[in-house]
């Protein structure tokens, strides 16, 4: 299940001709209310594609009732032309949706429609193929799970495989239920902040824009956000919470939370798993730190060791590369001892207060998921940050991106 698992929602994926293979290119997602809450997370990156800026200005109030989202080119550094089309686009959507044919029980302004794109970045937008596809994409709306499967299919780049994802709950105290479902791509571009990342989260709860944002928010910090694949940032990470309404369940605040997190997190592990050329899953969780900022930012800075990645791809477990890059992190930012750390890879202890443990013969480096432990011994807080290993695949996708 996908964006359509939650009422209120519809959803289609079609060939607009944007990418050369013939592949479908252009997704739309459409709320049908009746609420029209929405919020937003966007790219940390200073340089900023023109649908992030539009998409961040229309979400501002809290309101949205469709995304249109294109795969084939990032309308990234495009200039005044690229914003000029994410508006037009935006317009273009919002005039077939208030169109009695389409469905939509009000007007849609232009900023109602938010606006994302993924691909290569300096290259304009086909505008003829892209207006062509929003109306084919309107045409295609429907609630199936097979409209939001071909949603999350068209937003694909380097991506193998679609990915999708819901969750149902039962509100407390009753047997009425509520979903979060939601869709994402992106294999490549995977840090510091989310990835190379558009992701549409939907829910039918009944949500405030403030809690929504929230929600979000936090989901975000906590998830998408601790992925560090190969240490490069996209220009256009978008992440979206639609909200209908259409359930008339109303959880609390932690409920939300804690869905809109579990959903997210699991659409984030799919990331990692269809990493580009990836052939380990590697979580790294820093515990012991004095505070969760710093055993995020130790875990980060271990993610970020290619000499690492080198090491899980050839199923070596080389704790002495954990330890080196470990020993990167500023103290003023992450105090602790080197003497009382531990190092454990899979199971194992190969590490244990400044020296040796366990034989690394022990440690099982074949199955997919590698789990480095590090134990600092100095506080409380803990962290998790994903990665993948580096394999001669990821040289090889990248050196021919664009040719």
């Amino acid at each position: 299940m996908s964006v359509t698992a939650a009422k209120g929602f519809r959803a289609a994926g079609v060939r607009a001709g944007l990418k050369t293979s013939g592949k479908p290119d252009l997704a739309l997602v459409v709320n049908d209310g009746p609420l029209d809450v929405a919020a937003g997370v966007f790219t940390t990156n200073r340089v900023v594609a023109a649908p992030v800026t539009w998409s961040r200005r229309a979400v501002a109030d809290g309101h949205a009732r469709a995304v249109i989202l294109n795969s084939g080119s990032a309308n990234a550094c495009t200039g005044t032309r690229g914003a000029d089309d994410a508006a037009v686009t935006a317009a273009q959507v919002a005039h077939l949706l208030s169109t009695a044919q389409m469905g939509s029980s009000q007007a849609v302004t232009a900023c109602d429609v938010l606006v994302c794109s993924t691909g290569v970045i300096g290259e304009p937008l086909d505008m003829e193929r892209v207006l062509e596809g929003a109306g084919a994409a309107a045409r295609a709306l429907a609630a199936t799970p097979a409209a939001g499967h071909d949603a999350a299919t068209a937003i694909m780049t380097t991506d193998t495989v679609s990915k999708e994802d819901a969750l149902t709950l039962t509100h407390e105290g009753s047997k009425a239920t509520w979903t979060v479902g939601g869709m994402i791509k992106g294999v490549g571009m995977l840090a510091p902040g989310m990835a190379t990342m558009l992701c549409v989260l939907t829910t039918d709860a009944v949500v405030e824009t403030a809690a929504a944002q929230r929600a979000l928010s936090q989901a975000a910090a906590r998830t998408v956000n601790r992925i560090n694949s190969d240490g490069c940032m996209s220009t256009n990470d978008t992440v979206v919470l639609l909200a209908s309404g259409a359930s008339g369940v109303t959880p609390s605040q932690g409920e939300l939370d804690a869905a809109v997190a579990e959903v997210l997190g699991r659409l984030g592990r799919r990331l990692v798993a269809d990493a580009e050329g990836a052939t380990h899953d590697i979580a790294i969780t820093v515990t012991g730190a004095v505070s969760e900022e710093a055993a995020e930012l130790a875990a980060r800075t271990v993610s970020a060791s290619n000499l690492l990645k080198c090491a899980v791809a050839g199923e070596d477990p080389n704790w002495g590369r954990v330890l080196s890059q470990l020993g990167t992190v500023p103290e003023r930012l992450c105090p602790f001892n080197p003497d009382e750390v531990d190092v454990t890879i899979n199971g194992v202890t190969i590490f244990r207060h400044g020296g040796l443990g366990e034989d690394r013969s022990l440690v099982d480096m074949t199955p997919r998921e590698t789990r480095i432990d590090i134990a600092l011994h100095a506080g409380e807080a803990q962290a998790t940050v994903w990665t993948n290993d580096l394999t001669h695949g990821y040289v090889t996708i990248n050196a021919d991106y664009t040719t």
